[in-house]
């Protein structure tokens, strides 16, 4: 296996955490999609189609904090670097069959760093909203198979999750 993919990127000579150097990295654009899913009771899941939940319009507000968490993502994991952030959308599905809500998120930047984990976050908090909405009438909600689905930019170019096609 290549040396470069063994090696951890954030440690020190002396072992302990750093935050990487990207100053010497090319600015190239940027592109992460990442998916996840919310399983729930069919009648939880009918609500949320018929807007029926208390709490408001859930796919809305999830909409909403899953951008905002895309804002916040250096805040929250460590070493992330704070980035501009050129866009970043998501996208919900429904699967009645399944009695679930699929989320994809696609976060994009031109810069030095990628957005995997924002794009991360986006689905995450997007997901941890639906569940807040809803906890009142199904506390037996699944948040599931949080993934990055695929990326494209920088020096390691395109990625394709083979695990998740």
């Amino acid at each position: 296996m290549d040396k470069e993919i063994l090696e951890f990127t954030h440690f020190n000579d002396a072992g302990r955490s750093k935050m990487v150097d990207v100053s010497e990295k090319k600015s190239t654009t940027r592109v992460a999609v990442a998916k996840g899913a919310i399983t729930m009771k069919k009648e939880t899941l009918q609500k949320i189609i018929d807007g029926q939940m208390k709490k408001g319009d859930v796919l809305g507000v999830a909409q909403i904090a899953g951008i905002m968490g895309v804002k916040r993502t250096a805040d929250l994991i460590p070493m992330c670097h704070n980035i501009f952030i050129s866009g970043s959308d998501i996208d919900f599905k429904i699967d009645e069959v399944n009695s679930r809500i699929l989320i994809e998120a696609t976060v994009k930047n031109s810069g030095q760093t990628g957005v995997e984990m924002e794009a991360l976050m986006a689905v995450s908090v997007a997901a941890l909203t639906i569940y807040d909405m809803c906890k009142a009438v199904d506390k037996e909600m699944t948040i599931e198979s949080i993934y990055l689905a695929k990326k494209t930019g920088g020096k390691s170019g395109e990625f394709i999750n083979p695990n998740h096609q």
